[in-house]
């Protein structure tokens, strides 16, 4: 959905409510791009890294995609740096001698394992979980399917009926057994953005755990979808506090008891990544203290720290809510080891499931929320960039598994060799790859 005039000044206060401000905690500041009325497609300026490669590509993909969006639930249905070494077949050594499964080494391919699920509590936050499960575990099993309608405020959930609910299905299962004859596995912590959830970026999130990764997300507080919302129908909102929302998930990842006690011994709280989406990328960028590897989405770049050792700058060319340059730009003060990678007309939710979210009708979830009077939904609706002329949703996908599966894997499992050489000539939507090494 294309922001319009009326809803220009809406969307940049509510992009402000977490762009615009500092949080209270000592290792972060939740900060993002400000938002924009135009994205444009500016070459990017050259950097002055030890090793840097340039590429731009003006190729347009030609698939369309359906606009849909929102929502988030849970209901079940139906440290060191040592090279990777190959191990007995279909298996392979990690960092400091962690036991993995050998995963495609195209990495925008799904890895050897099924993907458990669970839902815990660290201290007040709803936070989802997936892992690397024991394989065949999933044999038998219904797959998950979370229901958008509980990232509603508590008055609006019940409007939506079942028959047209845009159900968010999951190649996951719930509480599988954690394969606990591999690992530790490294962690990633994912941050929503504004009016997001913890599922928000599901295809991206289950892909990372299929290869090797425990991922983490929470529902952030004055930020996720329930809030804003609220917030727009006379329900207070509750402060964001970003920063220790994140460092609290560390804590837990790095000392996992109560709900996480499943990831004792199996975790390695000493290798972790971070991922965000706009607000959740502008969240992550001061967290250079504590993981290896930041991932920043259609939001800006990151700052140095002593435990950063490799960035990803993901951006949509046509986002009509962060601009395309504030990729650019966060990607030129970022420090190296850096890239950048930015998909041809595709719009902000590119990193997400949001424009795919359809009912049985084909509804997205804006049409719905309006169709059954959902409180917020119309003035919501203006941060949901989907047309359907944008590259579709799957290519999308595909790009940002390869590239971030990619990133991670090479610092947080030290796996050697360079995935990108082939990027554009894989996936001709890649608009831009810039590399400083």
């Amino acid at each position: 959905m294309t922001p319009t005039k009326t809803t220009l000044p809406i969307l940049a206060a509510l992009v402000c409510m977490t762009a615009c401000r500092t949080d209270d905690a000592s290792t972060g500041e939740a900060t993002t791009a400000g938002p924009s009325t135009a994205a444009t497609d500016t070459t990017p300026t050259s950097t002055t890294s030890t090793t840097v490669s340039t590429s731009t590509s003006t190729s347009t993909p030609t698939g369309t995609s359906e606009p849909t969006t929102i929502g988030v639930s849970e209901t079940a249905t139906s440290g060191g740096t040592d090279e990777p070494t190959t191990g007995a077949p279909g298996e392979a050594v990690g960092c400091d001698g962690a036991t993995l499964l050998a995963a495609p080494e195209d990495t925008s391919l799904a890895g050897p394992w099924p993907v458990g699920a669970r839902t815990v509590k660290v201290g007040e936050l709803t936070v989802e979980v997936w892992y690397p499960a024991e394989l065949g575990s999933d044999a038998g099993a219904e797959a998950v399917r979370y229901d958008v309608r509980t990232a509603l405020p508590d008055a609006e959930k019940d409007k939506v009926p079942d028959a047209k609910n845009p159900w968010q299905d999951c190649d996951c299962y719930r509480d599988l057994p954690l394969d606990a004859g591999h690992g530790p596995y490294p962690a990633v912590v994912f941050v929503h953005g504004t009016a997001g959830f913890r599922s928000q970026s599901l295809e991206l999130v289950t892909h990372w755990a299929s290869r090797g990764f425990v991922v983490i997300a929470a529902d952030h507080p004055g930020l996720w979808l329930k809030d804003l919302l609220g917030s727009l129908c006379n329900v207070p909102a509750p402060a964001q506090k970003l920063g220790a929302d994140i460092s609290s998930l560390v804590g837990a990842i790095k000392v996992p008891v109560g709900d996480l006690g499943f990831l004792k011994d199996h975790v390695d709280g000493g290798r972790i990544g971070m991922a965000g989406h706009s607000a959740g990328g502008g969240a992550i960028k001061s967290f250079g203290g504590v993981a290896q590897v930041l991932i920043p989405m259609a939001a800006g770049g990151v700052e140095a720290g002593a435990a950063l050792k490799s960035t990803l700058v993901l951006g949509a060319q046509a986002d009509q809510v962060v601009a395309y340059t504030s990729q650019q730009s966060g990607y030129d003060s970022s420090p190296a080891r850096k890239r950048l990678v930015g998909i041809s007309n595709s719009g902000h939710l590119a990193f997400s499931s949001l424009c795919s979210l359809q009912n049985a009708d084909g509804e997205d979830f804006v049409t719905i929320a309006n169709e059954f009077g959902v409180c917020g939904a119309q003035l919501a609706g203006a941060l949901f960039d989907c047309e359907p002329t944008y590259t579709p949703d799957p290519t999308n996908w595909q790009i940002s598994n390869y590239a971030s599966s990619a990133v991670l894997e090479e610092t947080l499992h030290c796996v050697d060799g360079d995935p990108f050489a082939g990027l554009q000539a894989k996936f001709p939507e890649v608009g831009e790859y810039q590399e400083a090494l």
